[in-house]
C-alpha cells in the first residue's frame, strides 16, 4: 500500500462506525466514509467536539452541522505546497490528502529526469498534482470540466508561490480536449488522470469507467511523447481492484513502451488506532 505519512497540517485522528475524524490545520472535521465498516471503539470528547460534522441525508446528499463558526476557507500546507480548504455541500474539502503519496513520487520522477518534462493532468480537480509537478519544474496543462474547481486550482497555485510557473488551466471536457490534442499533434511526457466512476456530458454523453477507461487510456497513449516518463491513474471506484489498473496499463503502455508498472491501494495512517485507512487505488506506468 502507498501511504501518505509526511503530513504535518493534516491528520487522520480516528475512524470507526462509518466516519472519520480529521484535523485540517487547527480545524477538526467529522465526515462519513463508506469504507469504514469497522466499529468506533470509543466516541471520545474529540469526536463529540469536532468543529463541524457532516450528516448524510436519507434523500441523498447531506449538510454540515457547524459546532463553531469557521472561516469561509483556510490554508494548509504539504511541504512547499499550500491549499485552500473549504467544507463543501458534497462533504468534500477541496483536497484528497492521501494523494500526497503520489505528489512526492511525481516530484522525484520529474526532478530525476534531468530534462524538460511536459505534464497533462486530466480530471485535475483543485490541482494537487498540478502544483506538485509545477514545483518539480515541469510544464503543466491542467484540465477539468468544472469552472469552479479550475479557479480553485489557480488560487492554490498562487498561494503556493508558483504563480510564475508554466501552468495552463483549461476548463473543458477532458475527452474532447484529448481528441483536439491528437489533431493538433501536441504531446506530453507524463499524463495523470483521476476519472470518475460515472459521468454525463453536456450533450447526454455517458461515461462508465468499466467500459470507457481502457479506450480512454489508449487515446491518451497517442499524445505521449516518444520518450514518456510516466502515466498515473487514480481511482476511487468502489470494488475496483488495483490489478485491473495494472492489467490495463500492461495492455496499453506496457506493450508499446516496455517500462515498469506498479499498482496498489493508497491510504492514510490513523493516529488513534495505528490502522491504515484505505482511500482508493492507483496504477503507475513509468519508463525504466
Amino acid at each position: 500500500m502507498f501511504v501518505a505519512r509526511d503530513w504535518k497540517d493534516y491528520e487522520l485522528l480516528d475512524t470507526g462506525g462509518g466516519e472519520k475524524l480529521e484535523r485540517w490545520g487547527d480545524v477538526v472535521l467529522r465526515r462519513p466514509d463508506p469504507l469504514i465498516i469497522w466499529p468506533l471503539e470509543q466516541e471520545t470528547n474529540r469526536w463529540k467536539q469536532a468543529d463541524a460534522h457532516y450528516h448524510r441525508s436519507s434523500a441523498g446528499g447531506g449538510q454540515w452541522e457547524m459546532k463553531r463558526q469557521l472561516l469561509d476557507r483556510w490554508t494548509i500546507s504539504y511541504g512547499k505546497l499550500s491549499f485552500y480548504i473549504k467544507p463543501t455541500g458534497f462533504k468534500h474539502t477541496g483536497l484528497f490528502p492521501e494523494q500526497a503519496a503520489n505528489w512526492s513520487w511525481m516530484i522525484d520522477k520529474i526532478q530525476s529526469a534531468n530534462r524538460p518534462i511536459k505534464v497533462l493532468n486530466l480530471f485535475a480537480y483543485t490541482g494537487g498534482a498540478s502544483l506538485a509537478c509545477a514545483y518539480a519544474g515541469a510544464e503543466v496543462c491542467h484540465v477539468d470540466a468544472a469552472k469552479g474547481v479550475v479557479q480553485w486550482a489557480k488560487e492554490n497555485l498562487h498561494l503556493s508561490g508558483l504563480g510564475d510557473k508554466p501552468v495552463r488551466f483549461i476548463t473543458d471536457d477532458v475527452f474532447k480536449f484529448v481528441q483536439r490534442e491528437q489533431r493538433r499533434g501536441n504531446v506530453y511526457d507524463a499524463i495523470i488522470m483521476d476519472p470518475p466512476s460515472y459521468g454525463r456530458g453536456p450533450n447526454g454523453e455517458t461515461w462508465k469507467l468499466e467500459e470507457d477507461l481502457f479506450p480512454f487510456v489508449k487515446s491518451c497513449e497517442t499524445i505521449l511523447s516518444s520518450n514518456p516518463l510516466f502515466m498515473l491513474i487514480n481511482s476511487y471506484t468502489t470494488g475496483l481492484s488495483p490489478t485491473v489498473l495494472h492489467n490495463l496499463l500492461h495492455m496499453s503502455l506496457g506493450r508499446k513502451f516496455g517500462g515498469r508498472i506498479t499498482a496498489g491501494e493508497i491510504g492514510l495512517p490513523v493516529t488513534a488506532s495505528k490502522l491504515i485507512m484505505p482511500a482508493g487505488i492507483l496504477g503507475r506506468w513509468e519508463s525504466e
